[in-house]
């Protein structure tokens, strides 16, 4: 096969314990999947959680420096626990959600949350606040043969060295099984998909030069810096 132009690089994800790559294929969010920040955020907490993507190469890897993005004024941070899935498939029952995980990781949300406001109040697609340049830091994968299935175990994210947001995920709305099967009603699921689930409350804004730590109970941790203005 001859392409007229050469194809962008695969976007992939390192996995702790290997020099194995993790494939991404695409990234599906959670959005509103703990009670706490819909509060913080003036959200009606009855609605259910809303599931939006990032592309597949807007990921920022551990040690990475995640420019401040053009169009905004108001960065803000949100870390959750990443699942990466190693199958898939459509209308997956919960029961079996678990089997499709290939590990797991820690990774930030980045939020234009000036531009988040309007979408919200008119009803406009998301892209513009969550799916931009560098808005998907992730660390590297835990595999799940070595974490076991996780159910509980606090995230949390420090910002030059001050504890920011810091829950347990047993606090999440939606659970990880429930998550999976619920996106698998409307989207083929595969191999190299990876979901962040939601983040806790806590979330902020962050200015270059910013130091950003994400941590997981039983996950590798991420690093990233915010760095100058990009453009």
């Amino acid at each position: 096969m001859t392409y007229a132009l050469t194809p962008p690089p695969q976007a992939h994800l390192d996995i702790s314990g290997t020099d194995e790559l993790f494939p991404v294929r695409r990234i599906y969010c959670i959005g509103k999947n703990y009670t706490a920040h819909i509060i913080e955020m003036n959200a009606d907490e009855r609605d259910p959680p809303v599931i939006f993507m990032k592309p597949a190469d807007a990921i920022v890897k551990n040690g990475g420096e995640i420019p401040y993005p053009v169009f905004t004024n108001n960065f803000h941070f949100e870390c959750e626990l990443v699942v990466a899935l190693k199958s898939g498939g459509y209308n997956i029952p919960v029961a079996e959600a678990s089997d499709h995980i290939y590990g797991y990781a820690v990774g930030l949300d980045m939020t234009r949350r000036d531009h988040q406001a309007e979408a919200l109040e008119k009803g406009l697609p998301w892209e513009v606040t969550k799916g931009f340049d560098h808005s998907a830091p992730v660390g590297p994968i835990t595999r799940a043969s070595d974490s076991g299935v996780l159910t509980m175990g606090h995230v949390r994210l420090k910002v030059n060295g001050q504890v920011r947001q810091d829950a347990d995920i047993s606090l999440m709305i939606w659970k990880v099984d429930e998550i999976i099967s619920k996106l698998s009603e409307q989207h083929r699921l595969m191999a190299g998909d990876i979901i962040m689930t939601g983040t806790p409350a806590g979330v902020g804004a962050v200015v270059t030069g910013d130091v950003l730590d994400c941590s997981m109970d039983g996950v590798e941790p991420m690093q990233v810096r915010i760095g100058p203005k990009a453009g």
